[in-house]
C-alpha cells in the first residue's frame, strides 16, 4: 500500500494535518524563545539558561505527560496541558516584548512551560496504531511518514522564525508558537479518530499486554539514545570542521544534506515490506549510522563530509522509526503513548548530551578522533540491540502461551 493510500484511511489526513500544525510550534518555539529572552535581558547566559530549563523540563517529563494521555485519553489530558503551555508561552511573549524583563522570572516561566509541553508526537503515533490496525506494513509506513514530516517541521521552523524576526520582535514568534499549538491541538482532539481513544487504567497494561514494558523497551530506548548522541555530536563536529577550513557558512549545507538523507531513508524504509522483524533490523540501522560517521572521520574536505552526512542521514529516520515500531509492539494498548515518549526522550536527551560531550572533546582531541568517538555511541547501541533482540526471541520461544507474543506475532504489526 502506498503513502497516498495511507492518507486515504478514514480521518488520517484530518488528524495528521492537525497534529502537524500543533507540532510546528515545536519547530518555532526554541529559536523564538532564545532570541526573545536575549533581546529582553541582553544576556546570552540568561537566554541559554532559560532554554536549558525549558528543554530539560520538556524532555525529561515527557513520559509522565504521556502516562496521563494513556490513562485519561487525549481528549481529557491534552487540552489542559496545551492550555497551560500556551498561556505560559503567552506570558513569556508579554514579558519579552520590551527590554528589561527579569531573568529569574523568565527562567521560572520557561521551566513551567517546558513541563506542560503536550506530547503531540507520541499521541499521534498512538492514533496511527488505531487508524491502520494490523494491516501489513502500514504502521511502518505511517511512522516513516510521520518521522519525515516531523523532521521537516524542525528544519522549517527556524527558517520561519528567521523571516518573522525581520518584521516583528522575537516575542511575536513565541506568541505565534502558542497559537499554533493551541489551534493544532484543538483540531487534533476534535478528530473522530481521537474520539475513540478513551483513557485506560495504565496499571492493567503490564506483561499481559506483551513483553514486559521495562525489559522490552530497553532495546529501542538504548538505540534511540545512541542515535541521539551521534546526532548531537555531529552538529558540533560539523561546525568545528567547517571553522577549521574557514567555511563556517557551509555548516547549514552539510546539515541540510543530513536532513535530506534522513528524509530519503525514512520514505524508502516505509515503502519496503520487510521480512525481518523490526527488533532484529534496529541494531543494524544503528551500525549503519556508526559506519557513516566513521567514514566522516576520514573526510578530507567539506564536499566529502557532506556526502558522508547524506549517507548517515539514510540511517537516521529508519532507525528512529524502527525504534518507535518496536516500542509500539512491546507496550500494548495501555502503554503506547508512554512507550513512544520514552523513545522520544532518549533521542532528545542523547542529542543534548552528545553536543555537550563533543564540546569537551573538540578542545582536546583531533577532529578525526572526535568523529570516531561519536560513532562509538551507535556502535554500543547496536551491540546492545543485538542482545535485546536475542533476549526477546528467547523469551517468546520459551513462553509463547503466557502473554508474551510468539515469534510470528513479534514480526507483525503492533500488538493491539
Amino acid at each position: 500500500m502506498s503513502y497516498a493510500a495511507l492518507l486515504r484511511v478514514p480521518y488520517a489526513r484530518r488528524t495528521f494535518g492537525a497534529a502537524l500544525l500543533g507540532r510546528l510550534s515545536y519547530g518555532t518555539v526554541s529559536l523564538s524563545l532564545m532570541l526573545a529572552v536575549k533581546s529582553a535581558t541582553g544576556s546570552y547566559a540568561v537566554a541559554g539558561t532559560a532554554m536549558a530549563l525549558f528543554g530539560a523540563a520538556s524532555v525529561f517529563l515527557s513520559p509522565l505527560r504521556a502516562l496521563l494521555v494513556d490513562r485519561y485519553g487525549p481528549r481529557r489530558a491534552l487540552p489542559p496541558m496545551t492550555g497551560a503551555y500556551a498561556v505560559l508561552l503567552g506570558v513569556i511573549a508579554a514579558l519579552t516584548w520590551r527590554p528589561g524583563a527579569s531573568g529569574l522570572l523568565l527562567g521560572v516561566a520557561a521551566l513551567a512551560a517546558g513541563a506542560c509541553t503536550p506530547p503531540l508526537g507520541p499521541t499521534m503515533r498512538t492514533v496511527w496504531s488505531e487508524l491502520v490496525g494490523k494491516r501489513e506494513g502500514l504502521l511502518q509506513r505511517a511512522y516513516s511518514l510521520d518521522g519525515v514530516a516531523e523532521e521537516l517541521l524542525f528544519v522549517s521552523g527556524p527558517l520561519i522564525v528567521g523571516v518573522v524576526v525581520q518584521f516583528a520582535p522575537a516575542a511575536f514568534g513565541v506568541a505565534a508558537s502558542a497559537v499554533l499549538v493551541a489551534v493544532g491541538t484543538a483540531a487534533f482532539v476534535a478528530s473522530p479518530a481521537v474520539r475513540g481513544l478513551a483513557g485506560r487504567d495504565a496499571g492493567r497494561g503490564g506483561p499481559s499486554g506483551g513483553i514486559s514494558p521495562v525489559r522490552g523497551l530497553a532495546q529501542p530506548v538504548v538505540v534511540a539514545a545512541g542515535v541521539g548522541l551521534a546526532l548531537g555530536a555531529l552538529d558540533l563536529l560539523v561546525l568545528a570542521f567547517a571553522d577549521a577550513r574557514q567555511h563556517a557558512d557551509a555548516v547549514a549545507w552539510v546539515m541540510a544534506a543530513l536532513s535530506a538523507g534522513s528524509a530519503i531513508g525514512g520514505l524508502a524504509n516505509g515503502a519496503v515490506t520487510w521480512s525481518t522483524p523490526a527488533r532484529v533490523r534496529l541494531p543494524f540501522l544503528a551500525a549503519g549510522l556508526a559506519a557513516a560517521l566513521g567514514a566522516a572521520a576520514l573526510a578530507p574536505g567539506l564536499v566529502t563530509l557532506g556526502a558522508a552526512a547524506v549517507i548517515a542521514g539514510l540511517f537516521v529516520a529508519p532507525a528512529l522509526t524502527t525504534a518507535y515500531l518496536v516500542a509500539d509492539e512491546t507496550a500494548g494498548p495501555a502503554f503506547r503513548t508512554q512507550a513512544g515518549a520514552w523513545v522520544n526522550t532518549a533521542v532528545n536527551a542523547g542529542i543534548s548530551a552528545g553536543t555537550a560531550g563533543a564540546g569537551l572533546l573538540v578542545a582536546r582531541l583531533p577532529l578525526a578522533v572526535c568523529f570516531a568517538v561519536a560513532a562509538a555511541a551507535p556502535v554500543a547501541a547496536a551491540v546492545w540491540g543485538v542482545r535485546g533482540a536475542r533476549g526477546a526471541r528467547t523469551t517468546a520461544e520459551a513462553a509463547p502461551g503466557d502473554g508474551v507474543p510468539d515469534a510470528a506475532e513479534e514480526t507483525g504489526a503492533a500488538v493491539r
